[in-house]
């Protein structure tokens, strides 16, 4: 069974840890701003929702891609709470790093999309919301099986030491499956993924309705991703966290 460590209070002055904070904070903060205002950009200027869709979700599979790239020596570029509790759960990062990098994600967002508003003159952050017909259970398994899928791909692609010939390509194929998500998801529950896109613009829009489920579902998917790669496909090869409390 993987390790999970809880970490502690001392980790918010590592100057490591602040370096990571500072660096997830920007990636996760370019790729908000960079899908958000796709969203909105089609909103405008599209008005078939089939090439709208297909828009944002080459925009989200680039952004995601280079993003993770950039961030991924510095913070591990998560750019998504549900990614980090993924993460945890297969003890590569602390539980209290993970609470300080999830504020840090959602700081991120808010600020993405308040400055979208701002440059747009006014235009509204379309919030994630399910589409007519769907219920939340729907959507809550929709953004589970989305998820799943999202961690299933970083471990596969970036954290398995067993990656081989695809070394180097997880943060590329990691987009492409966001991607592919959103084309598949998009039209049905939104395709979030990730609570940090979901709750910038649902902040700045003031648009709550069914808001949990876009952290009910990539929570339980990511999390369920994670401990089923790490406990059933990864050799335990990965040193463990120097902390002092860890729970089994």
């Amino acid at each position: 069974m993987a390790k999970i460590a809880l970490g502690d209070a001392r980790e918010a002055t590592q100057p490591d840890v602040i370096r990571a904070l500072v660096a997830e904070f920007i990636c996760t903060f370019l790729f908000v701003f960079a899908g958000v205002g796709a969203a909105m950009t089609t909103g405008k200027l599209v008005g078939d929702s089939l090439v709208g869709l297909f828009i944002v979700a080459v925009a989200h599979a680039l952004v995601v891609a280079v993003m993770i790239s950039a961030g991924l020596n510095t913070s591990g570029g998560h750019l998504n709470p549900a990614v980090t509790i993924g993460l945890a759960v297969g003890g590569y990062i602390t539980i209290f790093r993970s609470v300080l990098y999830i504020i840090d994600q959602l700081l991120a967002s808010s600020l993405a999309c308040i400055l979208l508003k701002y440059l747009t003159g006014g235009m509204e952050t379309p919030p994630h919301t399910l589409a007519v017909g769907m219920g939340p259970l729907q959507g809550v398994i929709w953004e589970i099986i989305l998820t799943f899928s999202l961690l299933f791909t970083v471990y596969a692609t970036i954290v398995d030491p067993k990656k081989g010939s695809i070394d180097g390509l997880g943060p590329t194929l990691t987009g492409f499956v966001v991607g592919a998500n959103i084309l598949a998801g998009g039209p049905f529950s939104g395709g979030s993924m990730n609570p940090a896109r979901s709750f910038g613009p649902a902040l700045v829009s003031g648009v709550w309705t069914d808001h949990w489920v876009y952290w009910v579902g990539p929570i339980i998917g990511g999390g369920l991703a994670g401990f089923l790669f790490e406990n059933f496909f990864i050799s335990k090869t990965h040193v463990p966290l120097p902390v002092e409390d860890e729970i089994f």
